[in-house]
């Protein structure tokens, strides 16, 4: 049996996010905000940073940031204000920018409250394959983007787009945010982006994540964040129809993931570079 998918006969479908915003490939889609919403005041300065960037540089922006990080390496780590509560605010900041948003959910119930808020609902990477979660999504019709498990090689997320799909949903998107690789690290593989385009799926590159180094700090998960423009600009060569990126207006001081955030003040600059990297790419 071949490694690599069987490649996909037809064009990659469009996929309509809100308004005008659509994931098409004619040019990149930008998912940024921060890791966490620290507190309102912390989120709205966020909102409007980006907001100003998204218009200086006419891109499109969805703006993120986790009402609950689930996951997170200690008990005592910093989770956030739970999900109706941090998705209220969410929508409310983005509304105000005119953005779409998104976070991730981490049960059905989650995705039933978030689908009434947000735009677009994340699956986390350990969740990908959680069948009810990927229902409840669906069922929302919002734009569901799965993060493809670390533990998973490319060509598994078709079961996972099947799944949507069964469900009625074909507005998929998958976020390729690195493998396993040893312990406490991470690997980019850019022939995963083609792989799962191959597929028939719209990809996003997470470049901020896929420089964890999960669990590298003993309690606490570690990074290269510096790398993450890097990868960013690779993966904008290799293909791919989006980024994610996360980013914070002083890294060293986030409530999580400060090791792998961009710093906001130097966020136009990356995103400029790649808007030309697709420009050219796709001439």
């Amino acid at each position: 049996m071949s490694p690599t998918p069987s490649k996909s006969t037809g064009q990659l479908p469009e996929i309509p996010i809100t308004g005008d915003l659509v994931v098409d490939g004619k040019q990149p889609l930008f998912i940024l905000g921060p890791c966490v919403i620290e507190s309102a005041d912390f989120l709205r300065r966020m909102g409007e940073g980006i907001a100003k960037i998204r218009d200086d540089l006419k891109i499109q922006v969805v703006f993120k940031a986790s009402y609950d990080k689930a996951n997170r390496t200690s008990i005592e780590s910093f989770r956030g204000p739970g999900c109706e509560e941090g998705c209220a605010l969410l929508a409310q900041v983005a509304a105000e920018f005119g953005m779409p948003a998104t976070s991730d959910v981490h049960t059905a119930e989650e995705a039933t409250m978030a689908g009434r808020y947000l735009d677009i609902l994340q699956i986390p990477a350990f969740l990908c394959r959680q069948t009810d979660l990927l229902l409840a999504a669906a069922k929302t019709n919002k734009v569901v983007n799965v993060k493809k498990g670390q533990f998973l090689a490319p060509w598994d997320v078709t079961n996972i787009a099947q799944k949507l799909r069964d469900s009625g949903n074909s507005r998929i998107l998958i976020t390729e945010r690195g493998a396993t690789f040893g312990y406490n690290n991470l690997v980019a593989d850019m022939r995963s982006l083609a792989w799962i385009r191959e597929a028939g799926c719209r990809v996003i590159f997470d470049a901020t994540h896929s420089v964890q180094r999960p669990g590298g700090m003993g309690n606490s998960t570690g990074g290269d964040g510096y790398l993450a423009p890097l990868l960013a600009r690779s993966a904008v060569a290799a293909g791919c129809d989006g980024v994610f990126l996360e980013t914070h207006e002083d890294p060293d001081h986030a409530f999580s993931d400060g090791p792998n955030q961009i710093p906001l003040a130097e966020l136009s600059d990356h995103l400029q570079t790649l808007k030309e990297i697709h420009a050219l790419v796709t001439r």
